[in-house]
């Protein structure tokens, strides 16, 4: 047997060197592929002539396959008063977006601008691909005016408009070059010293000059969407003291979570820094008090104008607001014990020691968390105490209204709900409830043409489709029902779930079941049935999330 040479001794030294480079080339590589992965899934890679970055529409397909998700999740909820609330906040900052040029044309015509309530009683709200947002019922029970949710809205919707999540996966791409050259360097280094380290070194550090990098830029993105959501939030006329008492609300909120780490080393800035900001800004503004209803910033045709004059003073606690809070903190799913506490803090001595407005929002929370535990008749009188106590207020006493009625149908007097509701209402959520009323009453018939009229101008309401159905049902008019509910399906994505509603409704058209069989309806649900299943078709095509 041949004794080994100079050379195969080197060769024999230096293979577990190369086996330790392949694993590490080997484990970049996988980071890579992890790093770019939900592009890929999603078949989000640019194209040659996008410029480096997704297209509107790839995002758009994105933001549909999370949003998917997030109406099966069982924490998401469509309560009719929380997001009348939330959509008088969101339209308006909509418009000043617009006005701005924030939001472009092709943005406005293809993302949804659709904000999803969660259940979650965590401060938090959080912007998705293609004009998805998702807020948290503790961010509504934390704040104390229409201002700070407003900040916090203006903030996430900038996010969208400023394409960031476009531009991170771009960076992402732009990046991934730079860690396999930085591979290649390292190879090159371990072969020129004989050393393993020296290579695992340069390998190391240029992964973490990629990850700092990309922590510079979300830091980055986080003060352009301050700076660009305030510039809309103001613009709407909400009021900018609003944006640095949300600030500091944020940054009691993260102490007990908050480790320390130095500014540096966090994608988000600080919140001392943000709130240094705000105050900044709205210093060198120079103006007063904002409009007491944020909506009066806006004129005519959704123009918006500036508002008016401003001070220093933090926004008041308003009535409704309180109200609203209330019903966020109670819906969020506190526990028994909670509940029983907001119950019995409605009668304690600290109560008479209360502004109305917090009056207001104590008896409110009472009255729902006693309707949570089923004891009607407390939450009857509680609500009896709430509806004097807002009656200046026609925005609280409204609120008020809606609860009482809300109360009477969950104890099952319908007639009495029925009573202190119109379903011609111009609001989503008395329309709702009054349309709730004209089911259990058995007169339907006044809900039909509000409901029809309302989805023709809002199809993607799943809440109003699924009210539509259970009208038509109680009508006994079951094709319209079915068609209905297949709308709903499709209003949240369930596009599978709609193929069927509508492949049945269709088999109802054909047997003449369900009543006298509309042709014009008939053929209105073959047209849908057709682009439902083309939209089914691209949905599986779609790799899955994961």
């Amino acid at each position: 047997m041949p004794r080994p040479t100079a050379v195969d001794r080197s060769l024999n030294r230096r293979r577990p060197l190369r086996r330790t480079l392949r694993a590490a080339a080997l484990a970049v590589l996988v980071a890579s592929q992890a790093l770019v992965l939900p592009a890929a899934q999603a078949q989000l890679l640019p194209g040659l002539g996008d410029g480096g970055e997704m297209t509107a529409a790839a995002e758009r397909r994105l933001g549909d396959q999370i949003a998917r998700e997030l109406y099966r999740d069982p924490d998401y909820i469509d309560d009719p008063v929380l997001v009348d609330y939330v959509q008088a906040i969101w339209q308006p900052l909509l418009a000043a977006a617009r006005v701005r040029g924030e939001l472009t044309p092709e943005l406005d015509e293809r993302f949804a601008w659709a904000v999803l309530l969660g259940r979650d009683r965590s401060i938090n709200a959080f912007a998705l691909p293609g004009g998805y947002l998702g807020v948290h019922l503790g961010l509504i029970a934390v704040t104390d005016s229409r201002d700070e949710l407003a900040t916090v809205l203006g903030h996430e919707l900038s996010h969208v408009t400023q394409r960031h999540i476009a531009r991170i996966m771009a960076k992402q791409s732009r990046d991934m070059p730079l860690m396999l050259a930085a591979l290649v360097l390292g190879m090159i280094a371990a072969t020129k010293s004989g050393s393993g380290d020296a290579g695992q070194a340069v390998i190391m550090g240029s992964q973490a000059m990629a990850m700092q990098n990309q922590l510079n830029f979300s830091r980055d993105m986080e003060r352009e969407a301050d700076r660009v959501g305030f510039g809309v939030m103001t613009q709407a006329g909400f009021a900018p003291q609003g944006a640095a008492s949300m600030f500091e609300k944020l940054q009691y909120a993260s102490r007990l979570n908050d480790n320390g780490s130095y500014p540096y080393l966090r994608s988000h800035p600080l919140n001392s820094e943000r709130i240094s900001d705000m105050q900044a800004r709205f210093q060198f503004r120079g103006d007063g008090a904002a409009p007491e209803d944020a909506s009066a910033g806006l004129g005519l045709a959704g123009a918006v104008r500036p508002a008016g004059p401003r001070s220093a003073a933090a926004p008041a606690l308003r009535m409704d607001h309180a109200i609203v809070a209330a019903r966020a903190r109670v819906l969020s799913r506190p526990g028994v014990d909670v509940l029983r506490l907001w119950i019995d803090a409605a009668s304690g001595t600290e109560f008479a020691r209360r502004s109305p407005a917090q009056q207001a929002g104590m008896l409110a929370a009472a009255a729902l968390a006693a309707n949570e535990l089923r004891d009607q008749r407390a939450a009857r009188a509680l609500s009896d105490r709430l509806t004097p106590l807002a009656a200046a207020d026609p925005a609280s006493a409204r609120l008020a209204r809606l609860l009482s009625a809300e109360l009477y149908l969950a104890a099952g007097a319908a007639p009495q709900a029925a009573a202190l509701l119109d379903v011609r209402a111009k609001t989503r959520a008395e329309m709702l409830l009054a349309a709730q009323a004209a089911v259990a009453t058995r007169q339907p018939e006044p809900a039909v043409a509000p409901l029809r009229d309302w989805v023709a101008t809002h199809p993607r309401d799943a809440g109003a489709w699924q009210m539509l159905a259970s009208v038509y049902s109680a009508q006994n008019d079951g094709l319209r029902a079915v068609r209905a509910a297949a709308e709903a399906n499709v209003a949240v994505l369930d596009y599978a779930a709609a193929r069927d509603r509508f492949k049945a409704a269709q088999d109802m058209a054909a047997r003449g079941s369900g009543g006298t069989v509309d042709h014009y309806e008939a053929s209105i649900i073959d047209t849908r049935a057709r682009a439902v299943e083309a939209l089914l078709r691209e949905q599986q095509a779609e790799p899955p999330l994961r």
